[in-house]
């Protein structure tokens, strides 16, 4: 809503804006692409040009559209996934995220899964064994073991008082 009514504001034209992404019915250039780069930036946006920097954000946008936008991850196969959805070859992509970022995309998976984690145990509406089907961990033993290594605590231990640990998904 804050690009779209930037954009409305500037009389830009575009087809859509969604989670990290907008259509321009038309390329914008000069003085106008600057003030809109520095509009979206007082809103905490920038404007990705480069393809490699594009294709990371898509894959950080598929992951987080996929763990906390639907109910159940049972049976996502994220290198298929992710391959499919941007049409490209899985090693390469996984190869430019890890040269990118600083942790590879696998971890990045983990991260956002464990986010959702601290979410549904925040919001105490299912228990530990409906949260390990729901995010595809094979036990709760696995799950406790990798919420674990990520935050440093059970998730019972979280549930009992660590609730401002949690992260906004633009800080993981």
């Amino acid at each position: 809503m804050a690009v779209e009514g930037i954009l409305d504001k500037m009389g830009i034209p575009y087809t859509t804006v969604s989670l990290g992404e907008i259509t321009l019915k038309e390329e914008l250039m000069g003085e106008i692409k600057e003030d809109l780069n520095h509009r979206l930036e007082k809103v905490g946006f920038t404007i990705i040009n480069d393809r490699k920097s594009q294709l990371i954000e898509q894959m950080k946008n598929l992951v987080i559209e996929k763990v906390h936008g639907s109910k159940s991850l049972e049976g996502v196969k994220w290198p298929e996934y992710i391959a499919n959805v941007l049409n490209l070859d899985y090693k390469y992509l996984s190869s430019l995220f890890s040269s990118v970022e600083s942790i590879t995309f696998e971890q990045y998976i983990i991260h956002q899964k464990i986010e959702k984690v601290k979410e549904l145990l925040v919001y105490d509406e299912v228990n530990l064994k409906e949260i390990a089907y729901q995010l595809d961990y094979s036990s709760i033993a696995y799950l406790s073991n990798q919420f674990k290594k990520v935050t440093g605590m059970t998730p019972t231990q979280f549930k009992k008082g660590a609730i401002q640990n949690r992260k906004s998904l633009d800080d993981i």
